[in-house]
């Protein structure tokens, strides 16, 4: 069992946003007899909002689509907000000039889910490593749940576990924006990049928000993060475990190994994912885990053994020598540099969506090095094009992704790799990136 919780403020409840988190949410809610509505302002003839809808529908939840929430805010005593939803929505802003309590989902699920949390941020690396540290955790044979940002929603592990599960979660900086009390036992911080100016507005914003999985800690959790991430105070009142080269983290590489504590760990090749970033992504689910009392034989075998996950660096096929790898999830600059860093044989990159504000530049280096064309797709392609001009790489305006496909097809050679990654998100053609990449999937195996 974990630390106990605060309780939920009082109702009526207004969930604002109805995706995988806010349906989770307003089930939940509903399963304990609590009055709630959900409201989306997405358009009513949304195949999956119509869905969504039918399932809360079926709950006794009252729901309103194409809507703003505005009208149903000034009756509610507490907003539960999705994480794809903004801080300025009219719905949010009703609410909190009322005095209404606005809870995120990762806060509302958290209060209700009496279990040990380790949660897990970053810029890059969330997935992969949150996934990770529950392979460990199984490895252990300790009993697990993975969820939050990785697809199952936090909600809707509410009154399904046993005391002894640790619930390994996924938090974005989106999700903990809106946290008030959250306060993992253990809590993991994999790097700071600049993500999300969209949504965010400045670095520094996003930082704070990424920094809020630290700030209601106590003396006896764990707050892991890289020995050079720059930020002297993390917040907070957690033992700190720290991971990086040389001596000094509590886990480091040096001399061809991982180390915990001066003994070693397993050696750097035997890492199970490719690339130096996984080899950090391993350091802090090592760091993780043994902080939190797993046996050092079974983290190692984990490290060892992990398949990765979907949409990440995978190794979709093989056809006639070229190699596809679909990288979907690589939202942002920072992603997909490494993912253009973890491939020596030449690259074909499919890149673009929707731009968040962010400085395309930094990718001309890495792809002047590593790329023999680019195709670029979506609403970014102008400025992706401006920034990777100076490159003297071939650039292909190929406005979608099945046209990026073919094209790729078409001019790479035996030995070379295709790799998709995007550097954008995927609103402006897809649900999400796990859309986007299944697309993708589908594109090149349909060859």
């Amino acid at each position: 069992m974990g630390k106990p919780r605060p309780p939920l403020p009082p109702g009526p409840y207004l969930v604002v946003g109805l995706a995988r988190s806010g349906v989770a949410a307003a089930l939940a809610l509903r399963a304990r007899g609590l009055a709630v509505t959900g409201v989306d302002s997405g358009r009513a003839d949304d195949p999956a909002l119509i869905k969504a809808a039918g399932r809360l529908r079926e709950a006794g939840v009252e729901v309103r689509l194409d809507a703003s929430g505005v009208d149903l805010a000034a009756r509610a005593g507490t907003l539960i907000k999705s994480p794809g939803v903004p801080e300025k929505a009219p719905a949010i802003r009703a609410g909190r000039e009322r005095g209404a309590m606005v809870l995120g989902e990762l806060e509302f699920a958290w209060r209700l889910i009496p279990n040990e949390f380790i949660a897990v941020t970053g810029t890059n690396g969330k997935t992969t490593t949150t996934e990770w540290i529950g392979h460990v955790h199984r490895e252990a044979a300790l009993p697990v749940a993975v969820a939050g940002n990785v697809g199952t929603a936090l909600s809707s592990l509410i009154g399904e576990l046993a005391d002894d599960v640790t619930v390994v979660c996924e938090a974005s900086s989106f999700q903990l924006e809106d946290t008030v009390a959250f306060s993992p036992e253990a809590a993991v911080l994999l790097n700071l990049s600049p993500d999300h100016l969209d949504r965010h507005g400045t670095y520094e914003a996003y930082v704070a928000a990424k920094l809020r999985i630290f700030a209601n800690q106590g003396n006896h959790d764990v707050a892991v993060a890289p020995a050079d991430l720059g930020v002297e105070d993390l917040g907070g009142c957690a033992r700190r475990v720290t991971f990086g080269e040389g001596p000094g983290p509590e886990v480091s590489r040096r001399a061809g190994y991982l180390w915990w504590d001066e003994q070693p760990i397993l050696p750097v090749d035997e890492v199970a994912l490719p690339g130096a970033h996984n080899v950090q992504n391993a350091m802090a689910t090592a760091a993780t885990c043994l902080a939190c009392g797993v046996d050092p034989g079974a983290v190692a075998a984990g490290l060892r053994t992990f398949a990765g996950v979907r949409h990440r660096l995978e190794r979709i096929a093989v056809q006639e020598g070229v190699t596809w790898i679909n990288d979907s999830k690589a939202t942002n600059v920072a992603s997909t540099i490494v993912a253009l860093e973890a491939f020596v044989a030449p690259i074909h990159l499919i890149a673009g969506g929707r731009g968040k504000q962010q400085d395309f530049t930094p990718l001309a280096p890495h792809v002047a090095e590593h790329c023999r064309a680019v195709y670029l797709i979506g609403e970014a392609t102008g400025e992706l094009a401006g920034a990777l001009e100076p490159t003297g790489v071939q650039l292909h305006d190929e406005g979608d992704l099945e046209q990026a496909v073919s094209a790729a097809r078409a001019a790479a050679r035996p030995g070379e790799i295709v790799l998709f990654s995007a550097a954008c998100a995927s609103f402006d053609q897809y649900r999400d990136f796990e859309e986007r990449g299944d697309h993708f999937r589908a594109l090149v195996e349909a060859a």
